[in-house]
């Protein structure tokens, strides 16, 4: 066994209910002039008034501009209001995008640089603000992982503020708080949190202890998710599902993700396509390209996701590990290719050329890829369920 890190973040409140506790966090934190970054469309869910009631007694703003793939511009804004309203500690409420704002904000607001200085590895100097968040989406992990993504629209590629300063204090997953999804957000994100326990099942940095997190996070999707697609007021899915995506975080927060997520940026940064999406429909093809190289992991992977695989080969067993993430994906209305998400075939060895360029990822999986590897998969994915094919 090599020797390996777990990183999460500090504290993990869970189940039902579990926000009722954030007045006690805050006041553990010294937390007294929070600053809530969240979207419009959570306030007018009315999950906003509901954390806010637990705020009483506090002094709160709340930056409501957290757009979705967030860019620079947003993460300034936060920043200013936060400076203007001299507040002391930052509330994460929503996806991927709020959390992954907030983390900037806290390690940005006591930097007197530009934040481009702070993108990269191990580049934010000090612990930030303190953070606390709960996550209303069941997928993207960011909740324990130690990594802030940010769109770069003028070099329409995505780029990572990477730093275990990053790490929240409290990390709040309470199932209540993502009943408001609608079904596209629970597919794409359930399916986030699937391809986050697959790449870390598979990369070359996995370790027993994310072994064990990633394989118990499929099992739990494979179920739970649609079911929670089927019926959004399924409280019992809906918690597995925000376990599940806590335990693939954790997996892949530590083991890394690989070239599922370097393909998906690219679809991100120059077509605004949602990160989830992005993933699920990527994932199958790259899945095909990476089996070579992982045949018996692919194998624990199939019986994660129901499969029968006793008397198959490993590679028959990989075919089914494929073939079952395909029809979950269909089941829950992904995409089947670019195609559908409007990306022309002519635009594909730019953002091959796009995807290659992302070293900190690709070399986390467990197969290597040039760029030309890279477009032959993208245009697989173009034709979609004409071709998922990449045999070599």
């Amino acid at each position: 066994m090599t020797i390996s890190t777990f990183k999460i973040a500090n504290k993990l409140i869970t189940g039902d209910g579990a926000t009722s506790e954030l007045r006690n966090e805050t006041a553990r934190l010294g937390i007294t002039k929070p600053l809530i970054v969240t979207d419009h469309i959570i306030q007018q869910t009315g999950m906003l008034d509901q954390i806010q009631k637990n705020l009483e007694g506090l002094t709160v703003g709340v930056f409501l501009g957290v757009k979705p793939e967030p860019e620079f511009y947003v993460v300034e804004e936060c920043r200013q209001m936060f400076h203007e309203g001299d507040h002391d500690g930052l509330i994460a409420i929503g996806g991927g995008s709020a959390i992954d704002t907030a983390k900037a904000v806290s390690a940005y607001a006591k930097y007197e640089g530009a934040l481009t200085d702070l993108v990269g590895t191990d580049r934010v100097e000090e612990k930030g603000y303190p953070l606390i968040v709960i996550p209303t989406t069941a997928g993207t992990g960011s909740e324990v992982t130690n990594i802030s993504i940010l769109s770069d629209k003028k070099e329409q590629v995505k780029k990572g503020v990477v730093s275990d300063y990053l790490l929240p204090d409290v990390a709040i997953v309470s199932p209540e708080m993502t009943l408001t999804m609608p079904a596209g957000v629970t597919a794409a994100s359930g399916i986030d949190a699937l391809v986050h326990a697959i790449e870390a099942y598979i990369s070359v940095h996995a370790s027993p202890i994310t072994d064990a997190l990633a394989i118990g996070a499929m099992k739990m999707i494979a179920v739970n998710l649609p079911k929670a697609y089927a019926n959004p007021n399924n409280v019992e899915a809906r918690e597995q599902m925000a376990t599940a995506s806590l335990m693939a975080g954790m997996a892949f927060g530590n083991a890394g993700v690989g070239a599922v997520h370097a393909l998906a940026y690219p679809l991100g940064g120059r077509f605004n396509i949602p990160h989830g999406v992005s993933n699920a429909l990527l994932l199958p093809y790259v899945m095909e390209w990476n089996k070579i190289a992982c045949l018996e992991r692919f194998r624990d992977v199939a019986a994660a996701l129901g499969e029968k695989v006793d008397d198959a080969t490993d590679n028959e067993a990989a075919e089914k590990a494929i073939k079952a993430m395909s029809r979950l994906c269909k089941a829950v209305r992904i995409p089947d290719g670019l195609k559908e998400l409007g990306i022309k075939e002519s635009d594909l060895d730019g953002m091959a050329e796009d995807a290659s360029k992302i070293d900190r990822l690709l070399k986390n999986n467990p197969r290597l890829l040039h760029k030309a590897d890279i477009l032959e998969i993208y245009q697989a994915a173009y034709k979609g369920g004409e071709s998922h094919a990449l045999e070599k």
